[in-house]
């Protein structure tokens, strides 16, 4: 049994889609919610670690004092080489957990069904590595990393957000976009969002787009799930010749 805690920020962006692909590829998953429960201080039991998206700042303390407690249990996830799977605020938080830096994008809020590149570095990832050299993806979010920890490497960029992809140590991962939604999640944060919406692309929550990208997105990302599930379980190794910068 692989058990992976699973840290969800804000009650609109729960596991969804990536819970199932993860549950599927024989995880238990226990679903933690700091907003309203205390984040465990160590991860005993546990194979892996989820962090998932939210609306809040990755250092917004003051409206939401958890997040030192989010940040604080991903970075003894890698210290402690525990596989972390990080998206959107979850990429964030551990970025700022491991010495990075967050900012407000410079191009605004990202939102809709996009692309990123692979870099040259994440032809030989664990993860990465048998993803296509641009993969689908669901973006949302206002702030980016803007400086990647010192022990990170740069798996994907795209051209309004450079870090799109990372790896810090050799085995926790931050995404900065989407993974785990389904179409009607995503029309729900836009409907919370709609100066943002009306700033985006024509067409970035057209329902028949967001159906199609999200097939696109299962295609592409369910398998790279089941090899999270495989990291985590010890089923799949990591080389120790594997690039740490």
């Amino acid at each position: 049994m692989t058990r992976l805690l699973v840290l969800q920020p804000d009650r609109d962006d729960p596991p969804a889609r990536l819970g199932e692909w993860l549950t599927a590829a024989g995880a238990v998953l226990d679903v933690v919610e700091p907003y309203a429960q205390p984040v465990p201080e160590t991860l005993d039991g546990y194979q892996g670690v989820v962090c998932l998206g939210g609306a809040m700042g990755a250092l917004d303390d003051v409206e939401h004092p958890w997040l030192a407690d989010v940040r604080k249990l991903l970075s003894h996830a890698v210290s402690k080489r525990v596989p972390v799977l990080a998206l959107c605020l979850g990429a964030q938080l551990l970025a700022a957990a491991t010495g990075g830096q967050v900012r407000r994008s410079p191009h605004g809020t990202l939102i809709g069904m996009d692309l990123v590149a692979k870099r040259d570095a994440a032809s030989g990832d664990p993860l990465f590595g048998e993803l296509p050299w641009t993969p689908d993806v669901l973006q949302f979010h206002e702030d980016e990393v803007s400086f990647l920890p010192p022990t990170a490497l740069l798996l994907a960029s795209s051209p309004k957000c450079a870090n799109e992809a990372f790896r810090v140590g050799d085995r926790a991962y931050g995404l900065q976009f989407h993974i785990e939604t389904t179409p009607d999640m995503v029309v729900g944060w836009g409907a919370g969002n709609p100066d943002a919406v009306a700033a985006a692309r024509p067409g970035a929550l057209d329902p028949d787009r967001l159906a199609q990208g999200h097939e696109d997105i299962r295609e592409v990302w369910e398998p790279f799930a089941e090899r999270f599930v495989r990291l985590a379980s010890g089923e799949l190794t990591i080389q120790r010749s594997l690039p740490l910068v």
